[in-house]
């Protein structure tokens, strides 16, 4: 098998980033797009050993799961995997994607209960971040390729509300108008370089990231943005640095307030262009309030707590809550819904990175049930060892990588070892201090290969 060569193959499964798993004698070939038990030509792209990568060139036996994606650029964006196959095929996939990341990568044979789906399979999303270049000497508006940086151009994108369009609209009308570039990588020209909006129960945080001190017609900006959104702030976020980090350190409020309230589950919060909120309202709301029930007890420590919304209502329910947070920001957000919710007695919030502060915390509240909700890399492996010391009679985890969660289950079960050399290896005889209660996965991210995931952990 050769580069270029096309071959004719059935899919046999599908992999952990959505694409099709096929064999042509002994290559094994990834293929996106392509679904179990469809039948297809495919050119191949590359072939090391006996692994290879190909593309889709015609469907000649479509599965009955296939169906129509609702995004005109669905093939070329990398922003979604699944949307040519069946909703309820994605939540059969994505449970299936969690129960083989603990076997494989964390050595754990658990129950992980079905998926629960999202309320909306499209237009769930109150977060956009568009990024703005280059190509081929024009401006260029859309979402990155699959693991590139090349901009696919759109105009719209269904897994957003309809006021994704409308601001992508404005965004291109006051760039024309006002003869704004946007980035180019190679060159590091051009003035704008994302623009990212954050919705909170109607009311929106627009951050334009640019590369110089001030941008010109950002009064034309705020006028078109007026006749999109009635409730919103703009703000400039300052970024000149070679980096793929979307944000600078420095932003400048142009117009609206510094922060916004909403209320949720309860909890009245405010958030900034900065602060972590779940991407999906509905499916945040279930997730959260199963958290708070598996708890039990408190006190809490929440790490990787962003604004505090799941603190205050750990503090809520059971009186007292710790919330972890190394975005200064975010823990100002958190401190401010504290006051405003009545909850300054019963609920603390400390600045700084979970590693440096978790394990005196565990040293003076004994008894604390541990939440750890951490970016895509997971757990840093100093809090594992100090939740390994301390030893909290239960531990919950919100993951939004299966890879990284079992890892960390398997650290803190004991099916993972880590030798003197940093290593880690599967054993049957590791300390089996924890037991694993509940794996439930839920669909935060429709039509992506992404999945949130819920576990408990129980002290034997």
């Amino acid at each position: 098998m050769e580069r270029n060569e096309t071959v004719t193959v059935t899919a046999e499964a599908i992999g952990t980033q959505g694409e099709g798993i096929a064999k042509c004698g002994d290559v094994t070939l990834f293929v996106p797009y392509l679904l179990p038990g469809e039948r297809a030509r495919v050119k191949i792209l590359k072939v090391k050993g006996n692994i290879g990568y190909g593309k889709v060139e015609d469907i000649l036996t479509p599965a009955e799961e296939r169906v129509r994606p609702h995004c005109p650029v669905f093939y070329r964006c990398g922003g979604c995997q699944l949307q040519h196959l069946r909703y309820r095929d994605q939540l059969k996939f994505k449970t299936s994607a969690v129960r083989d990341a603990l076997r494989k990568i964390g050595g754990i044979e658990a129950h992980v209960a079905h998926c629960e789906r999202s309320d909306k399979e499209y237009a769930y999303r109150n977060k956009l971040q568009l990024p703005v270049g280059r190509s081929g000497g024009e401006t260029v508006f859309g979402f990155y390729a699959e693991r590139s940086h090349r901009i696919v151009p759109t105009d719209t994108c269904p897994i957003h509300p309809a006021w994704a369009d409308e601001v992508i609209a404005a965004l291109k009308s006051f760039m024309e108008k006002c003869g704004l570039d946007g980035y180019d990588e190679e060159s590091k020209t051009g003035q704008i370089r994302h623009i990212v909006v954050r919705e909170l129960r109607k009311k929106f945080i627009v951050t334009l990231v640019v590369t110089v001190p001030e941008l010109k017609g950002i009064g034309y900006f705020t006028y078109l943005l007026d006749g999109i959104f009635s409730d919103y702030s703009l703000f400039l976020n300052f970024n000149s640095a070679d980096t793929n980090v979307v944000f600078g350190k420095e932003s400048r409020l142009v117009k609206g307030s510094e922060s916004y309230e909403c209320t949720d589950m309860g909890i009245t919060f405010s958030a900034g262009p900065n602060t972590f909120v779940q991407v999906n309202d509905g499916v945040r709301g279930r997730l959260y309030s199963r958290a708070v029930e598996l708890a039990a007890e408190g006190p809490v420590i929440d790490c990787y707590a962003g604004g505090g919304l799941l603190t205050a209502l750990f503090a809520a329910k059971y009186g007292r809550a710790y919330g972890i947070e190394v975005i200064p920001e975010a823990v100002a957000c958190a401190d401010a819904l504290a006051e405003k919710n009545g909850l300054g007695a019963q609920m603390t919030n400390f600045c700084g990175r979970v590693e440096d502060l978790l394990g005196a915390l565990l040293a003076k509240e004994k008894d604390a049930v541990v939440v750890l909700d951490p970016p895509r890399q997971g757990v840093e492996r100093s809090v594992l060892k100090a939740l390994l010391g301390a030893m909290p009679k239960r531990i919950l985890m919100i993951s939004c990588n299966p890879a990284t969660l079992a890892r960390d289950l398997g650290i803190l079960t004991g099916s993972l070892t880590e030798t003197e050399g940093g290593e880690l290896i599967k054993t049957e005889n590791g300390h089996t201090m924890y037991e694993i209660g509940l794996v439930q996965p839920y669909d935060m991210f429709p039509q992506t290969r992404h999945v949130e995931t819920l576990a408990v952990l129980e002290r034997k």
